[in-house]
């Protein structure tokens, strides 16, 4: 909170050190005013030394919006015995008289100023949308792990982010567990059903419930080689690409049908074609490629 001239209040009390007897004044009562972080530590605990600086300096940044109790539970262990702490650091955000959330042992200090600055209010905005850039690039270089910690952050900030979403639903997609992506595209809610990305994943949902139904790859590739003119091998192999979630390759096989025939059994192609751009999304390099390609084709 500030003061009623706009002044924030005392360093003295935007970070002190707390106790099991002050714990309702200084946190739960305190919290229905301004968010209280409680950093759980002890003397003997190396991460929580390690925590401990940048933690206190997120909150002095956050001018006043939020507040940090730090609790030595070897002096004060009645209240993190209530809330079950079993290792510490452990930190703990109340608002409104409860905790509303938390996190164990040390994390990065880009984390932790995440966690206070959402805390205090801030704009978010300009926090997610270089995580997004961040887990895009991760994705296109091969870094999954990277990847999915940048959705998940974003999600922490934003659970409702459609890109977050589908990102972390194609992540489970591309490692087969189709299972896992429709529950995570089940966070979104219903009036984003439409949202291209979640679409986007959607068709290449679709795309991957034919794999089961395609011939190998391999031999659907040789069988093209042998006999580039069988547009029906072709456009099989295609869907097998597809299925598998080779988007790039999928799209060059149809373009190739496009180009040897347009209207080959009644536009197949162009139709696969189009789901293809949809599963790999508006805005990626094999949409944006393929649609130039596809242009040339028809123009030229």
């Amino acid at each position: 909170m500030t003061f009623i001239d706009g002044s924030a209040p005392p360093e003295s009390d935007i970070v002190k050190d707390g106790t099991d007897q002050a714990f309702m004044a200084d946190v739960v009562e305190q919290s229905r005013e301004t968010p209280v972080i409680v950093d759980f530590w002890a003397p003997w605990c190396g991460p929580c030394r390690t925590l401990g600086p940048p933690l206190e300096r997120a909150v002095r940044n956050a001018g006043g919006k939020v507040r940090l109790v730090k609790i030595n539970i070897d002096e004060n262990p009645g209240v993190a015995g209530q809330l079950g702490v079993r290792s510490i650091p452990a930190v703990y955000a109340f608002d409104q008289g409860r905790p509303i959330d938390g996190f164990m042992g040390a994390i990065p200090e880009s984390q932790i100023k995440l966690f206070v600055d959402r805390l205090a209010g801030a704009d978010m905005t300009v926090e997610i949308e270089p995580l997004l850039s961040q887990a895009a690039e991760s994705a296109q270089l091969g870094d999954i792990g990277g990847a999915a910690q940048a959705y998940t952050a974003v999600l922490q900030l934003d659970p409702t982010n459609t890109k977050a979403i589908a990102g972390m639903a194609r992540i489970a997609l591309s490692a087969g567990d189709v299972e896992n992506a429709l529950e995570i595209l089940a966070m979104a809610s219903a009036d984003k059903a439409n949202d291209p990305d979640i679409a986007g994943v959607r068709a290449a949902l679709d795309l991957a419930a034919n794999a089961a139904n395609i011939g190998d790859n391999d031999e659907l590739g040789a069988k093209v080689a042998a006999n580039p003119n069988d547009l029906q091998a072709r456009f099989d192999y295609a869907e097998a690409l597809s299925a598998r979630g080779d988007l790039e390759a999928a799209s060059d096989q149809l373009l190739a049908i496009i180009e040897k025939n347009r209207e080959w059994n009644e536009g197949a192609a162009r139709a696969q074609l189009l789901k293809v751009f949809e599963a790999a999304g508006p805005t990626s390099e094999v949409t944006k490629q393929g649609r130039r390609k596809l242009s040339a084709i028809l123009f030229s």
